[in-house]
């Protein structure tokens, strides 16, 4: 167990070898970000349809 000091200067330490992200590479990835979900939003908007559409044509032909 160490003392708070040198808990406080490890941790400065490795506070120090954190490498931020430029802010181009932050805008990037966020815009990645939002295309794939509106992609993903989409494809599954159509996977839903397509079952619901399914389901219904089956319950109409049983029912």
């Amino acid at each position: 167990m160490t003392n708070p000091a040198q808990f406080i200067s490890q941790v400065r330490a490795e506070a120090a070898k954190i490498v931020w992200p430029a802010r181009r590479e932050v805008v990037t990835t966020t815009i990645m970000v939002f295309v794939m979900a509106g992609l993903f939003s989409l494809f599954f908007f159509v996977v839903d349809l397509l079952i619901r559409s399914g389901v219904s044509t089956v319950l109409r032909t049983v029912g």
